[in-house]
């Protein structure tokens, strides 16, 4: 097997809306609790979705919120929108958001997702962490290291807050939850989306790959 091919690492902007929603839109497509929040078992569930994610991309690079990416010769495989603490009115509080996703996703999809958003911030640990509304390795590139390296990207910028007291993420994903526990993070939690149980995790002390040893 040949080895991946080492990724270079970028911050984010507008300019790469569209390759971001594409790829989150193939990282979620199968996720059991967007599946439930969107009703994957009702025609027009892939529109739904492409809605979702669509608005929160455009909504976190209007409030001009980080977003970290890997490419690999100029495509981009791996991504993480991050919302840092002092930014956390966020994207699903605002009136123009919601307005969107009602009209384009439905009212029942939009209150679901609003409820599961509240459940989430319900167990932020405290004010002061940096959230991961949405991340993702396109399926193409899984199991061949970069979810690592992604995160260890989102470290290194989530360290450089001296303020930072940790990093929050969720997922219903098997797989995932192992991997989060190897790279150090916690379970805070878990919310219940219809069948489906979404597992909230806290990495309490980022660290950087970057700080210089004393």
């Amino acid at each position: 097997m040949s080895s991946p091919s080492e990724p270079q690492v970028c911050m984010l902007d507008n300019g790469f809306a569209r390759e971001v929603r594409a790829l989150l839109f193939e990282a979620y497509r199968r996720e059991p609790a967007y599946g439930f929040l969107f009703d994957a078992q009702r025609g027009g569930y892939e529109r739904r979705l492409r809605v979702v994610i669509r608005e929160w991309v455009r909504q976190h690079f209007n409030f001009k919120l980080p977003a970290i990416g890997l490419l690999v010769d100029d495509r981009l495989v791996a991504v993480a929108l991050i919302v840092p603490p002092q930014r956390r009115l966020g994207v699903a509080d605002s009136w123009g958001w919601r307005l969107r996703m009602m009209i384009r996703a439905g009212l029942r999809s939009t209150r679901r997702y609003l409820d599961y958003q509240a459940a989430l911030s319900s167990w932020l640990p405290t004010e002061q962490v940096h959230v991961l509304p949405l991340l993702g390795i396109h399926p193409e590139f899984q199991g061949e290291h970069y979810a690592d390296r992604l995160l260890q990207e989102v470290h290194d910028w989530c360290a450089e807050d001296p303020y930072t007291e940790g990093v929050v993420l969720n997922t219903s994903n098997p797989h995932a939850v192992a991997f989060l526990q190897r790279q150090g993070y916690e379970a805070l939690g878990e919310v219940t989306i219809g069948p489906v149980i979404e597992q909230v995790f806290f990495h309490s002390a980022p660290t950087s790959s970057r700080a210089v040893p004393t």
